[in-house]
C-alpha cells in the first residue's frame, strides 16, 4: 500500500518484515488478519510468531492512557512545585520534551517506554505553564482545555465525515508549514534569550495572529494523525506502531492547548 508519509513508508516496511516472519496484515476494519502456516520438522503446522497488526482502538486506548499519565502528571507538578521552581521546571521540561520528541519522531522503531517518558515529561511542562497562566488570569486553564479537546472531537469529526482529507498536496504543505513554524518559533526564542523582542509574543496584534496562525495549523495537524492511523490500520503496522500514532496526537494536542492559552491571556491582559 503506497503513502505519501515518508515515515509511514518507512513503518510499512518494518510491517513487511514482520509479515514475513508470520503474520497477516489487519483486515479492512482492523481486524486481526489470518495467520500463516509454516510446517515444522515433525511435519506438522507450526505456530507463527504472535505479533498483532494495530487497530483503531489500539490507538484510542493508547491515547487515552497518555492523556492520563499527562494529566496525573501536570496535575502532581502543579501541586508539589514550589512557586519559586515553576519557571526552572518549565524550561527544564520543555527541553527535555522536545529532545524526546525528535527522538520518537525519528527513530526507526517504536519505543513506548520513550512515549510514556514524554508525557511525563510533558506533563511537568503543561503543570508548570498552566499553573503560571491560571495565577495571572483566573479560570483560563479549563477555558483553554475545553476549547482544545472541542476542537480535536470536530476535526475528527471532520475527517470522518470527508470534510478534510489528507491528500498528498495536502500533507506535504502541511509538513512544510509546520517545519517553518517550527523554525520560526526556535529563531524567537533564541532572540528573547538575548533580550530581542520581536513581537510574536507579547501580546500585539501580530502576535495574536502568529498565535491564531499556530492554532489552525495545530488543528489541521490532527488530519496528519488521522491519515496516519488509517494508513497504518491498512497497511497492517504491527500493534506496538499505535504508542507512535498516539504520540502524534498528544503532540498536536499539547500544542494547541499551549497556543489557545497564550491567545486567552492576550484577551485577557487587555481588561
Amino acid at each position: 500500500m503506497k503513502t505519501s508519509n515518508p515515515v509511514l513508508a518507512r513503518l510499512g516496511q518494518a510491517a513487511e518484515r514482520e509479515r514475513s516472519a508470520g503474520y497477516a496484515p489487519a483486515g479492512p476494519y482492523g481486524q486481526p488478519g489470518i495467520p500463516q502456516q509454516y510446517p515444522s520438522q515433525a511435519g506438522y503446522p507450526a505456530a507463527p510468531p504472535t505479533v498483532a497488526p494495530m487497530t483503531v482502538d489500539d490507538v484510542v486506548v493508547k491515547t487515552v492512557a497518555l492523556l492520563g499519565i499527562l494529566g496525573i502528571t501536570a496535575a502532581a507538578a502543579w501541586v508539589l512545585v514550589p512557586d519559586r521552581f515553576v519557571g526552572t521546571a518549565w524550561i527544564g521540561a520543555a527541553v527535555v520534551g522536545l529532545v524526546l520528541g525528535l527522538i520518537i519522531s525519528f527513530s526507526r522503531m517504536a519505543n513506548p517506554a520513550l512515549v510514556i517518558a514524554y508525557a511525563v515529561v510533558e506533563g511537568v511542562f503543561v503543570g508548570m505553564v498552566s499553573k503560571a497562566f491560571e495565577t495571572a488570569y483566573d479560570g483560563i486553564v479549563l477555558q483553554a482545555a475545553a476549547a482544545s479537546f472541542g476542537i480535536f472531537f470536530l476535526m475528527a469529526m471532520l475527517y470522518r465525515a470527508k470534510v478534510i482529507r489528507a491528500t498528498p498536496a495536502f500533507v506535504k504543505g502541511m509538513i512544510a508549514v509546520m517545519v517553518g513554524l517550527f523554525a520560526v518559533m526556535m529563531i524567537n526564542l533564541v532572540l528573547a534569550l538575548f533580550g530581542v523582542n520581536t513581537g510574536l509574543r507579547d501580546g500585539s496584534p501580530l502576535a495574536i495572529g502568529f498565535s491564531l496562525v499556530c492554532i489552525v495549523v495545530a488543528s489541521l495537524s490532527f488530519v496528519l494523525s488521522f491519515k496516519e492511523i488509517e494508513d497504518g490500520v491498512r497497511m497492517g503496522l504491527p500493534q506496538r506502531y499505535s504508542w507512535v500514532a498516539a504520540f502524534g496526537i498528544l503532540v498536536s494536542l499539547v500544542w494547541l492547548y499551549i497556543e489557545i492559552l497564550r491567545l486567552l491571556s492576550y484577551f485577557q491582559g487587555d481588561d
